[in-house]
């Protein structure tokens, strides 16, 4: 077992199986779950879950229900693994695409849409109809385009909502000095249904 001793989230992204699927890097996941702000005991969805590593950091942090919903085979793959890495016995793992996927599953208290394959208001639809009181959607978006589909669909829903772009450079040394590797700017949004439970 190769749990996360921690109580603070930022679990390395080496820690994680990541093959070539798409991985939510550790600085935009921390942000992400903050944004999230996960009850314990409550239900996340993490729709597009590729790696799983929010579904994981999630599970780790919020003590609840995680179902990570994953349409490519190899991602399920690596969700597994890297559930399987952790020790958690409190993610689920759900195969299907989404939103046609999501009906069998609890409403939930949280969810995360990290990718939708096309389906982005189908999947923010299906979501506003099944949150429960004080719920919480978070879109880590990569293109501007999605970015505006996020922000039109949380307004038409009523949504309060909150976007944070988020800009990370790592160093890497090169041969005794270091120089700064950017990653893409993640646009990460926010929509809160209403007060209860913001805190």
């Amino acid at each position: 077992m190769n749990s996360w001793p921690y109580v603070t989230g930022g679990i390395p992204d080496e820690r994680f199986a990541r093959g070539k699927v798409p991985m939510t890097k550790e600085e935009v996941r921390v942000i992400c779950l903050a944004k999230l702000r996960l009850p314990v005991g409550g239900v996340l969805w993490d729709v597009g879950a590729g790696t799983g590593s929010v579904a994981v950091e999630a599970a780790v942090l919020g003590r609840g229900q995680v179902y990570a919903v994953e349409r490519d085979p190899q991602g399920l793959e690596l969700i597994r693994a890297n559930v399987e890495r952790f020790g958690l016995g409190n993610v689920r793992v759900v195969g299907g695409e989404a939103p046609g996927v999501l009906a069998d599953l609890p409403d939930p208290d949280r969810v995360l849409v990290g990718g939708s394959g096309g389906r982005l208001e189908e999947i923010l639809l299906e979501a506003d109809r099944r949150l429960r009181p004080g719920g919480v959607v978070v879109v880590p978006a990569i293109t501007v385009e999605t970015v505006g589909r996020t922000l039109e669909a949380f307004r038409r829903l009523g949504y309060r909502e909150e976007t944070v772009t988020v800009s990370v450079a790592k160093a890497r040394g090169v041969g005794g000095n270091h120089m700064w590797t950017a990653l893409n700017p993640i646009t990460v949004i926010a929509g809160r249904r209403d007060e209860a439970g913001d805190g």
